[in-house]
Order: structure tokens, then C-alpha cells, then sequence
């Protein structure tokens, strides 16, 4: 096997022309993208991406969630495939690049072989995996943690949407749902391209992010309960405000990630109040305490002290409050090899580059559970995701591109 030398480049034009042309499918009501996980939009950017695929000589296979697996043959069939990609569905006020970038990222990596006349001993296999984003059908990173194991199929397939539409008939009706068993592939290795959807790397000038951790996160749903009343007639002493109680809840959870820095976070993201009516003080809140660290023992007790301190400032108020774990996973520490390929090609190809903790979870999350994974971030400008606004540079995007192409063909071995 030869090693990759420093000129092989993606075709950076052809990458960004693929981008804006997927964009156009479920275009954003400001400049992004409003392509949800099953919705007709997301089977028209399917359809695309599988004629892309076609057109580049890959055969694509689909599972029983509509993961979509686009494979480049390799020169060895007895050899595990090396696995690239994201997703290709949206937040409802999403960007052009988030997951998309993974998945034509990988998509111009064979694109380019195939221009160079490269074989691999391993074969590659392009990936879009199913609701990623876990807008319409909760938990995020649904399929492929069905995948992983995760989670049970049956259970993925009865989630519901805000309109009770159930994920399996929505998954049957656009008409993508495939014969292969999920999690029946076996992969030698994962690569996932990603926007870094914070500022670090744009702030530093740094082209490119090693991924070595994801942070772990802790979803804690709360809900506390008073007592609705009039705003205007009703004595201050006698109110039992629980929108005020949540006020002084998430003050605490500020306090507790500050005072867990530098790399844990907290906030609520998900609130509902009720009656929600101008002249009403409510009488119930509902809302969501999301808390993030690299440090499983760092999740464990900012929870903790923050269950504690919303304890005592209900009891204090004279509110009821009850907590329910509604999702989270453990820290992710990437597969060493695969980190070490792509900080190797980063270095090869000229590009400046720094470690990363990746603060949001992503498929290879899960992914990394059955097979070595890493993941490789470019800048996004103000650090801006999940929405319109959300935009990166062709260089960036191509930079990228490159270290996956280096990272994967140095996993799959070239054949000369």
C-alpha cells in the first residue's frame, strides 16, 4: 500500500455546487433549510442523494429505518468497510451544512477517488443516517442508536410526533424504508464530518478540529406546580408563583455549570408555561434542564446539586416540583487510531489544527460503541447552528474534505 501524498485534494467547487443544490430541497423561510426527518422533503433530498451516488458507481443499500448506506467497492472482499457520513435532515429553522456537510463531504471523497483512479483495499460506504436531529421524533440520533443497540427498534418506530404521526408510518408513507436489518453491517472504522456549531476554531483562526471527546449530557425534565391566580388581585404573600420558582431554579443551574467550568454547560432550552396568559400568574411550568461535560462524575453531580437546590427553593415557596430523566448518554472518548489519522492527514495537508470536545451529540456518538470512530469539525462563522443564519466557507468546507479524504484512504489503504 501507498501512502496519500499532500496534493490529493477533494474538488472544493464541486462540493459546495453539491451543497447549494441539496439546499434547494426544503428551502427555510430565511435563507436555510426546513428539511425534516421524514417529511416529503427529506425524501426528495434522499432521492438526490442516492442518484449522486449512482451516477459515482456506488450501490446503495437501505435498512428498516431508512439508514441509506452508499458503498465504493474495494479491491479485498473479505475486508471490513471503512464508513463516512452525517445526516441529511434539518432542524426546522436549520442550516445548508449541519450533518449535510458529512454526508456530500463523503460523497466528494469517492467522487475525487473515482477522478484519480484510486482503489482502496477496503471498500467506503457513504452514510445518511435517519433523524438525526431528533426535532420531529425524539430522542435525537434515533437510528443510529438503534444501530448501536441503543435503543429497541420497536420502540424508535412508535415515536410520535407533535401531531401524533407515529415514526415507522411516516418512515412507510415517503416510501424509504429498506429490507436490510438494521445494525447487521459490520464497519472497520467511521469518519464524521462536521460543522463545529460553536466559535472555538473561527475565534483561534484554526482550520481544523480534532474531535477527541463528545460531551456526555443529562436531560432532566421539571415540573413545578402552584397555584394559578389573578396578577392584578392577588396579594404578593399569597401567591404561589411557579414561574417564579423556575426563575430562581434555572439562576441555580447557571450557577452550578459556571461553578463546574471550564467545560461543563447548563441550561433549559424547553419551556412551557401554563396558562400562559398575560394575567395570569401560572400555576405550572414545565421545562427541560439540559447539562453537558466531557466527565460523567461532573453530569452526575451537577444534577445532583441541582435537584437539591430546586427542592429547597419550592419547599420554600410553597410549591410542588417533580423531576423525570427524559434523555442523555454517557461522555464519548474516540477511537485513538482514527483521532490519530486525522490529526496525521491534518498535519500532512498544511492545515492548522487543535483538539475539540464536541459539545453537541452527533451519530457517531452512538456509532463509536460498535466500531472505532472519530470526527473531524471545520469553523462555522459565530459559532451559529440549528439556524438559518448558519454558514461556513467554501475553504472551510473543502479543508475539511480533504482531511476526511486522507483520514479515510490512510484507514482503507490505497492500492497501487
Amino acid at each position: 500500500m501507498a501512502a496519500a501524498g499532500e496534493n490529493l485534494r477533494i474538488n472544493g467547487d464541486r462540493l459546495w455546487d453539491s451543497l447549494m443544490e441539496m439546499a434547494q430541497i426544503g428551502p427555510g423561510v430565511a435563507g436555510g433549510n426546513n428539511r425534516q426527518t421524514l417529511t416529503d422533503a427529506d425524501a426528495e433530498g434522499r432521492a438526490l442523494f442516492q442518484s449522486w451516488c449512482e451516477d459515482a458507481g456506488c450501490t446503495m443499500g437501505l435498512d428498516t429505518l431508512g439508514n441509506m448506506f452508499a458503498t465504493r467497492a474495494g479491491t479485498d472482499p473479505d475486508a471490513l468497510p471503512v464508513y463516512v457520513g452525517s445526516h441529511l435532515d434539518t432542524q426546522p429553522t436549520g442550516g445548508k451544512y449541519d450533518g449535510v456537510l458529512g454526508v456530500l463531504g463523503g460523497l466528494e471523497l469517492v467522487r475525487s477517488l473515482n477522478d484519480l483512479g484510486i482503489k482502496t483495499k477496503h471498500p467506503i460506504v457513504v452514510t445518511n443516517w435517519t433523524n438525526e436531529e431528533g426535532t420531529r421524533f425524539a430522542p435525537a440520533m434515533l437510528a443510529s442508536g438503534v444501530f448501536a443497540g441503543v435503543h429497541d427498534q420497536a420502540w424508535a418506530e412508535a415515536r410520535e410526533d407533535a401531531k401524533g404521526l407515529k415514526f415507522g408510518e411516516e418512515l412507510d408513507r415517503i416510501g424509504w424504508r429498506g429490507d436490510e436489518p438494521v445494525g447487521a453491517r459490520k464497519m472497520h472504522a467511521m469518519f464524521e464530518l462536521h460543522i463545529e456549531q460553536g466559535p472555538i476554531l473561527e475565534a483561534e483562526g484554526t482550520d481544523i478540529g480534532v474531535v477527541t471527546h463528545g460531551q456526555g449530557l443529562s436531560w432532566t425534565q421539571v415540573t413545578i406546580t402552584g397555584k394559578d391566580a389573578h396578577t392584578g388581585s392577588t396579594p404578593m404573600p399569597m401567591r404561589r408563583n411557579a414561574g417564579l420558582g423556575m426563575a430562581r431554579v434555572l439562576e441555580a443551574v447557571e450557577e452550578i455549570a459556571v461553578a463546574h467550568g471550564p467545560h461543563a454547560v447548563g441550561a433549559a432550552g424547553h419551556i412551557d408555561v401554563y396558562p400562559n396568559s398575560r394575567n395570569v400568574i401560572p400555576g405550572k411550568v414545565v421545562f427541560t434542564v439540559d447539562f453537558r461535560s466531557p466527565d460523567l462524575a461532573t453530569i452526575q453531580d451537577m444534577d445532583a446539586q441541582m435537584k437539591a437546590r430546586a427542592q429547597k427553593i419550592c419547599d420554600e415557596m410553597g410549591l410542588e416540583i417533580a423531576f423525570e430523566s427524559v434523555g442523555g448518554f454517557d461522555p464519548v472518548t474516540f477511537d485513538a487510531g482514527c483521532v490519530s489519522a486525522v490529526r496525521s492527514a491534518a498535519e500532512r495537508l498544511g492545515y492548522s489544527h487543535r483538539d475539540i470536545i464536541s459539545g453537541a451529540g452527533h451519530d457517531a456518538c452512538w456509532i463509536n460503541q460498535v466500531a472505532p470512530t472519530a470526527m473531524i469539525m471545520c469553523p462555522c462563522v459565530g459559532g451559529l447552528s440549528h439556524n438559518e443564519a448558519e454558514e461556513i466557507s467554501k475553504g472551510w468546507a473543502a479543508a475539511g474534505a480533504d482531511v476526511l479524504l486522507h483520514a479515510v484512504i490512510e484507514t482503507a489503504g490505497i492500492v497501487e
